[in-house]
């Protein structure tokens, strides 16, 4: 059974007929899925859906892109103590889009980390064109725990979050033909090291390119990295859960 460790189940995308996208990623063979929070509105959704649906738990944050105006942060203290919370986050940095400030995204996520600690939660964390920086603040608040979510960084990359203790997760565009230097790149990650996610509703997979995400799509993942690996799909389809089971302490 995978899991599908970073979902946004509570997207509008998925209004229509969420309870046919959750039974699709149950025949895919998908027995988790973590849904993430973006802002507290989004946090608070994707409690609902934890809290109705037994296979699905939630991790409530605040985007970087939401730092400019991130509105009640304290709130996420209460949200984090959830017994269906397994994270905190999608907190971290954004060098790419810069929606918000620099000095704001960071006061952001560290108060993020904060909850975190405070809370005995790992972090989810986004980022991107932010690798220096990430790793800078992480070690400054080490010991943590946590996954950076959709990495695509270099081996550079993966040796500081390894040095951390921390979990990559791999998304979709591992599968794209322009891939090349990440699937390189997995060679560096052990595989006690790796989860796998969607990301959904964005990053659809090749083989589902140009379509909503969904997170029964997370085996077309699974099966790149045991083909880029050179290791048995099976192999990859039991480690990987079992990483989020111990990352997350939803069980075995």
């Amino acid at each position: 059974m995978l899991t599908d460790s970073h979902a946004h189940l509570d997207d509008p995308a998925f209004a229509p007929d969420l309870p046919d996208v959750l039974r699709r990623a149950r025949e895919a063979g998908v027995g988790r899925i973590v849904t993430i929070g973006t802002s507290l509105e989004s946090s608070r959704r994707a409690r609902a859906i934890a809290e109705r649906e037994p296979d699905v738990w939630f991790a409530p944050g605040i985007h970087p892109h939401e730092a400019d105006a991130p509105g009640d942060v304290d709130a996420l203290r209460e949200l984090a103590g959830h017994p269906r919370a397994v994270a905190v986050g999608e907190t971290g940095l954004d060098y790419f889009k810069t929606h918000a400030s620099v000095p704001n995204q960071k006061a952001l996520f560290v108060r993020q980390l904060e909850i975190a600690a405070e809370a005995g939660k790992p972090v989810t964390i986004h980022c991107r064109d932010a690798h220096p920086d990430c790793l800078a603040i992480l070690r400054a608040h080490a010991p943590l725990r946590g996954v950076i979510h959709c990495f695509t960084g270099d081996a550079a990359a993966v040796e500081g979050y390894l040095g951390l203790n921390f979990f990559l997760s791999i998304a979709g565009p591992v599968t794209y033909p322009n891939a090349k230097d990440l699937r390189e790149t997995l060679r560096y990650i052990p595989l006690e090291n790796l989860l796998v996610e969607t990301d959904c509703p964005l990053l659809a997979p090749q083989a589902k390119r140009g379509t909503r995400n969904e997170p029964a799509y997370v085996a077309y993942t699974a099966a790149e990295i045991a083909a880029a690996g050179e290791l048995p799909v099976d192999e990859v389809r039991a480690a990987t859960p079992a990483n989020a089971a111990r990352l997350f302490g939803f069980g075995p």
